[in-house]
């Protein structure tokens, strides 16, 4: 994207380019934060092209989210383009997350909001809270890592087993 403006398909296409070139060269970083400070308009199609492929093709394994979206109208043409294809986008705003695009399933809803609220969240934890059994819990957060709402990570369980780790993106 040059300039405050992104408009169309083929400058999406480019913007695309330069975003995935960005993040090949930085390997082990995990997380992406991209500052949409300036924008003044992106239409639909440039970020479906942009941003929301962008975010689609890392989901799983890089973190990518936005921040510095103050303009409401730039916010709804991404999450009409996103929406569309179901891909979720974390928005950061004065230290809040918010998802915009794709949304969870009613049944993960609430094991979404639990995981947004925290730096880093268990099945366990989710499923003593939430009184949900430790599988259900489990299964409700990988559901939402390999939808791309939330990041995870593998660490050794106070069991001696594996244990998932999930975070927000960002």
């Amino acid at each position: 994207m040059d300039g405050k403006i992104g408009w169309g398909r083929p400058n999406g296409r480019a913007t695309l380019e330069k975003l995935v070139s960005f993040i090949e060269g930085h390997p082990a970083q995990p997380v992406f934060r991209i500052s949409m400070e300036g924008v003044e308009q992106i239409d639909a199609s440039f970020a479906s092209e942009a941003i929301v492929e962008l975010i689609r093709r890392y989901r799983g394994q890089k973190g990518i989210c936005l921040v510095d979206l103050l303009d409401l109208e730039v916010q709804f043409n991404i999450s009409v383009a996103a929406a569309r294809v179901d891909v979720p986008i974390a928005v950061w705003r004065d230290g809040v997350v918010e998802i915009i695009g794709g949304q969870p399933s009613q049944g993960n809803r609430e094991a979404l909001e639990y995981a947004l609220t925290r730096s880093q969240a268990r099945a366990a934890e989710l499923a003593e809270t939430k009184d949900y059994s430790i599988a259900n819990a489990s299964t409700k957060f990988k559901q939402l890592w390999e939808q791309g709402f939330l990041m995870r990570n593998e660490s050794a369980a106070d069991s001696g087993g594996v244990e998932f780790v999930y975070r927000r993106i960002g």
